[in-house]
């Protein structure tokens, strides 16, 4: 038998005890749209347009939460730094600011616009002009054809794979290595337009027209462009864009600006699960961030054709999604390595505190329980949903945890996060990431939501109805 939908619902007492506790600080921020806190207001803004990221926020959205921060410029951090809009975007403002990023797509993006700091506008159009004629079919080399794994074959015209690998040979033969890296970050930025997939959540959506095999859907992506346009219009999009900053770094010549320091950008790679306990005490002033969300979408499907074209395979990819924060059915549980990761740097005593705040937050577990009841009421579409959740929360501990110890007395966070729900049971994670960073002594100032919140999955909606969930920034301090 299914469990009753009336016991499951008076299941709630905690999360209820959770909400009262902190709707004072649940406040409406009229500034704030979905355009500013997603990639849609950087889709015309220049340099930060090269690559559509849909999953960062904006370069406006940073300024203004600078803005309302602080105005003392300092040391930021940004742990899931995605595409860099953080990074670049507060260092205009002139903070020197860090990032890790473990997705290489995301790590590739922002070597690219560094290593656009180095390269002129006219020696990006010298190369263009090389190429105005080229017709990359013609110059295909089988060396440089793209090394599908099984959930990208199929994706391409046949002529597109071509042109792909004519491409790559010819960036190859650049010998200045920035702008080789520009050139492949155009053919990065146009692979989901050439091709017969569009990024959906969870996975690549696939076009009836694919050659990919047991492809059922009846989905039309409309026009698919030719790579020869595509590459053409991208890379003339870079060379403006580099040509308006030279106007504007002309303009401010002969100012009181021309002897300002260039701020730092420190880049690292990898997972800030394991890169946040190496950085020092109290030495960040802001953090601004966003880490996946506990929604089940799969970084390294939605975004395998660029993963690919960095050279990836599907063991290194399958290894990827393993590393990265749990956010889908397929993530296997971290306590294991987090727990010997600890030890080995002396700090057993810190596991074992996260662990009991973990342990100990009611909402979670109320939540992590009804969840197993429909699990096994057979009422999820996934079984391995709770272990995700379960894990999911575990990993965002440690970060808070970390991020809450590296920020000097008086520093901010500021988090944007989502709430999710399944089977109809909502997840306030903004409540309970904020009272784990109180548990961290931090204190919430406020957790802006967007006036108008985020509905269900038409799935969800046919169940349960359209009811919004929160779309949450959190402002955390450290006392």
């Amino acid at each position: 038998m299914g469990v009753a939908i009336s016991s499951l619902q008076s299941r709630s007492t905690a999360r209820k005890n959770l909400y009262d506790r902190f709707r004072p600080r649940l406040l409406i921020n009229p500034d704030l749209d979905r355009a500013a806190v997603s990639f849609q207001a950087n889709r015309n803004l220049s340099l930060y347009r090269w690559f559509r990221y849909k999953e960062a926020f904006s370069a406006e959205f940073v300024r203004y939460a600078i803005e309302k921060s602080t105005r003392t410029p300092g040391v930021l951090l940004d742990p899931f730094a995605g595409t860099g809009s953080t990074l670049f975007a507060a260092r205009e403002l002139g903070w020197d600011t860090l990032g890790i990023e473990l997705l290489p797509v995301g790590f590739f993006v922002i070597e690219a616009r560094l290593a656009a700091e180095s390269v002129a506008p006219e020696t990006f159009e010298k190369e263009l002009k090389k190429i105005e004629s080229v017709e990359w079919e013609t110059h295909s080399d089988p060396g440089f054809a793209l090394r599908h794994i099984p959930i990208t074959e199929g994706a391409f015209s046949r002529e597109t794979e071509r042109c792909i690998a004519g491409f790559r040979a010819y960036c190859e033969q650049i010998k200045d290595g920035n702008l080789r890296t520009l050139f492949h970050l155009a053919a990065l930025a146009v692979l989901e337009s050439v091709s017969y997939t569009r990024k959906d959540g969870q996975y690549l959506r696939w076009d009836r027209r694919a050659r990919k095999k047991r492809v059922k859907s009846n989905f039309d992506k409309g026009a698919i462009r030719s790579f020869d346009s595509a590459i053409k219009e991208k890379l003339l999009q870079i060379h403006g864009d580099l040509c308006d900053k030279t106007k504007t770094q002309l303009r401010l010549f002969d100012t009181e600006l021309q002897h300002k320091k260039i701020e730092s950008l420190d880049l690292q790679r990898g997972s800030c699960l394991e890169m946040l306990p190496e950085i020092e005490d109290e030495s960040i002033d802001l953090v601004i961030t966003s880490p996946p969300y506990c929604n089940r979408y799969d970084y390294t499907r939605t975004y395998a054709l660029e993963l690919i074209y960095l050279g990836m395979d599907a063991e290194q990819i399958k290894k990827l999604r393993q590393d990265m924060l749990s956010c889908t059915v397929e993530n296997k549980s971290k306590m294991t390595q987090l727990n010997r990761a600890y030890k080995s740097a002396g700090r057993e005593a810190v596991f074992d505190s996260v662990a009991r705040v973990y342990d100990e937050e009611s909402a979670l577990q109320e939540i992590l329980e009804v969840l197993g009841q429909l699990r096994n009421a057979g009422r999820l579409n996934n079984s391995n949903i709770p272990n995700m959740v379960k894990n999911y929360f575990l990993e965002m501990a440690f970060a808070v945890y970390e991020l809450g110890r590296l920020l000097r007395p008086g520093g901010r966070i500021v988090m944007v996060n989502d709430n999710v729900r399944y089977a109809g049971e909502e997840i306030p994670v903004d409540l309970i990431l904020s009272d784990f960073a109180e548990s961290f002594g931090m204190s919430t100032e406020c957790i802006w939501t967007l006036g108008r919140g985020k509905g269900n999955s038409s799935q969800q909606m046919g169940a349960h109805g359209r009811t919004e969930l929160r779309k949450c920034v959190y402002i955390w301090r450290k006392t």
